[in-house]
């Protein structure tokens, strides 16, 4: 079964996303709470998605994203944003980031791209 790691500075996202992997099938990896925490958990973990919030402490989410692909070019990270953060969502789409997944989440968005991603 597919491990994901969930990257994001809120406690209240990372629960909701974790009930949406888990009730998409998948399993949840491990969580953290910052950019640079998410590499060193990725480098430990090496699971096979992480889900990535562009806005956090210590290390954002753009720098975490090129981090974790400098270590593993294969690595899927699906980019987490609030709505209005296009333009750094474009650039981390061509940066390498497989896909995203706006603010509020929708099972169903999430699920879609959780399978493509893993499926």
């Amino acid at each position: 079964m597919a491990a994901v790691l969930i990257v994001d500075d809120s406690r209240t996202s990372r629960k909701m996303m974790r009930n949406m992997v888990e009730a998409a099938g998948f399993t949840v990896a491990d969580e953290a709470v910052n950019g640079q925490e998410g590499i060193d958990k990725y480098k430990e973990l090496k699971p096979d998605l992480v889900t990535m919030d562009i806005t956090m402490p210590v290390l954002d989410g753009v720098e975490s994203m090129k981090g974790i692909l400098e270590f593993d070019p294969k690595a899927k990270v699906v980019m987490v944003t609030a709505v209005g953060q296009q333009n750094k969502v474009i650039q981390c789409i061509k940066d390498g980031a497989f896909d995203y997944i706006t603010k509020p989440y929708e099972q169903a968005q999430v699920e879609k791209i959780l399978h493509r991603a893993l499926g």
